[in-house]
């Protein structure tokens, strides 16, 4: 297995040194975590991108949840960002059935000019989840689902995650968050899943607090360590 890609949520330049300095592979910068992660402004972004030499996905999400109101909007806010150097971006909508929201989608998609993108963690509430990604096969740029297995979060998806691991769409790569603890990593590496995603989980004081870079060093540490063959 190739070594792991360790993501780590980022609120601004500060978060982004630090996680780099502990080892993360790339970010995913977001505003306003209390709604658990919506469109940074342009500045920030400039700040983050000028403060780090790792890859930056940024969120484009103008609400909480996974329902989008207003996809211009959006999509102006996803070209203002590409003009001041976003290349990588994350993003995921449901329509009012719990299906893959595709009109929004694609437009975003549209909007980021075939940029890598991962679709966010509406796959873990939506109606079906087979159905999501049979919808997203061969969007352009798309390279990763981010998903804890459930709604409720990785303890509760982790048979889920383990049971699509084996056989996730090609050339999808199945990213693991929303709750991820340390504990879950052995099965989940055992499963030969590759790509991890934390926030709070490296924010020792919790999110009103910095990323820690020695705690996302200990996660780095984890995620390299062999895996031993049962």
């Amino acid at each position: 297995m190739s070594r792991p890609i360790f993501e780590v949520i980022a609120l601004g330049a500060d978060d982004a040194v630090a996680a780099q300095e502990g080892g993360a592979d790339r970010l995913e910068l977001v505003a306003d975590i209390a709604a658990d992660g919506l469109t940074p402004s342009p500045d920030v972004f400039a700040a983050v991108r000028a403060a780090v030499r790792i890859p930056v996905r940024v969120m484009l999400r103008a609400t909480d949840g996974f329902r989008i109101d207003d996809p211009d909007a959006l999509c102006l806010a996803a070209a203002a960002l590409r003009a001041e150097g976003a290349d990588e971006f994350v993003l995921g909508f449901l329509d009012e059935h719990g299906a893959v929201d595709l009109d929004a989608v694609r437009m975003l998609v549209d909007a980021i000019g075939g940029a890598p993108w991962t679709f966010h963690r509406a796959l873990d509430h939506a109606a079906d989840r087979d159905a999501v990604l049979r919808a997203l096969a061969g969007l352009p740029g798309l390279d990763a689902c981010l998903t804890a297995g459930s709604s409720q979060g990785v303890d509760a998806g982790l048979p889920v995650l383990l049971a699509e691991a084996a056989d996730f769409p090609a050339p999808l790569r199945l990213m693991i968050g929303g709750g991820l603890r340390r504990d879950h990593l052995p099965a989940l590496l055992a499963a030969g899943i590759d790509a991890f995603h934390v926030g709070g989980a490296v924010r020792p004081a919790g999110w009103t607090g910095p990323v820690d870079p020695a705690v996302v060093r200990e996660w780095r540490d984890l995620l390299d360590a062999p895996v031993p063959i049962a």
